[in-house]
């Protein structure tokens, strides 16, 4: 809103002091000076977007690459219980067999 003021009192102040041929120029070069203004927030705006895209996509491949390793780590994990398992369901078997022989 104060942009549009102080052009509005740019314009009035080239018609009071110079006439109309200033105060079109003025209204001309705030015009243009509201759309350069305009067009650089939008530019501004869309590089950041553009950025923040970017930035989510390189948070997303860490959280799959993460989530990758987290879950070959539990596979892992559950393998060595599962073998831990069977060796011990081995051992008990071949105890409890012992056992009944003597």
């Amino acid at each position: 809103m104060t942009e549009r003021n102080s052009l509005a009192q740019e314009v009035g102040a080239a018609l009071r002091d110079h006439g109309i041929t200033a105060a079109i120029t003025a209204l001309i070069g705030g015009t243009i000076a509201l759309l350069a203004a305009v067009s650089r927030r939008a530019f501004t705006n869309d590089a950041m977007l553009a950025r923040l895209d970017r930035e989510l996509l390189a948070e997303r491949d860490r959280v799959d690459r993460q989530r990758s390793e987290d879950r070959k780590s539990d596979a892992d994990r559950l393998e060595r219980i599962e073998t831990d398992i069977r060796a011990m369901r081995n051992l008990m078997f071949d105890a409890f067999q012992r056992g009944h022989s003597d």
